[in-house]
Formats: structure tokens, sequence, C-alpha cells
């Protein structure tokens, strides 16, 4: 089994603001990424595009758990280049003085034989910069 991908962020800025900015379509647009079919329910499907006209990589994921203001957990992948799935969680807890977010990317290796753009190095290196850059600046503005 691989080893998953842990990236943790404290940011100052309470559970409910941190929630919504992590399941409203609206506010993803902000950070991270233009979702316009997700849908917070679990089940549902979301399809994304890297920002940018190139289109390169179509992300298609499944909502597979909610557990509101603590966890969202989904499915990741690329039909385009593999049948294979990996697994993404986001959980926030509350702290003294902001929120922990914790991403757990699960099952990365699933994705070794696609190249570079899809090694766990590239991975952490994409969720460090998601998170620690662009989610903790848009929550602490």
């Amino acid at each position: 089994m691989s080893v998953p991908i842990v990236v943790e962020y404290k940011v100052n800025a309470p559970i409910e603001k941190v929630w919504k900015a992590l399941t409203d379509k609206k506010e993803m647009k902000s950070w991270y990424f233009d979702i316009p079919d997700f849908e917070l329910a679990e089940g549902k499907q979301f399809n994304f595009y890297e920002p940018g006209d190139a289109k390169k990589y179509h992300h298609q994921c499944e909502i597979l758990e909610i557990i509101p203001h603590q966890k969202l957990q989904h499915s990741w992948a690329y039909p385009e280049f593999s049948k294979e799935k990996t697994i993404v969680t986001w959980e926030i807890n509350a702290e003294d003085d902001g929120t922990l977010i914790r991403l757990t990317h699960e099952g990365i290796d699933n994705f070794k034989d696609l190249g570079e753009s899809f090694s766990r190095n590239s991975f952490t290196e994409g969720w460090n910069g998601i998170i620690g850059q662009s989610l903790k600046t848009y929550l602490e503005k």
C-alpha cells in the first residue's frame, strides 16, 4: 500500500469560514478551481480543468463522505489518462486561534505510470501551493 500525501496548514479563520471555502463553488472559484457542476452531496460527481485555456487535464471526482464542518472526502481521477482513482480527504479542526486544515491524498501511486505531472512530488507541491498559499491567503484576507 502506498504512503498517502498529507499536507497540513493552520489558518487564522473560524471553522465555518473554512468549511464554506471548501464547499461553496462560488468561493472555490476564488482560491481553487472553477467547478460549475459541484454540488455538496454524497454520490455527486464534479468535473474541472486546471486554470487557463489549455484544458489539458480533465479532473473527475465523486463525493464519498461529508461530515459538515469536519470532513469532505472525494475520489480524484483523470479519465482521459487512466481508469485508476485516488482519494482526497479534507479534514478541518477548530483550534483556539484558528483552524487546522489537513488534506490527505491516498493512492497516488495509482498514477505513477502517467509521467512527472502525476508524480508524488508534483502532487505534494501542488497541494502545498493550493492550501498553503492560495487557500490560506483567501481565508486570512
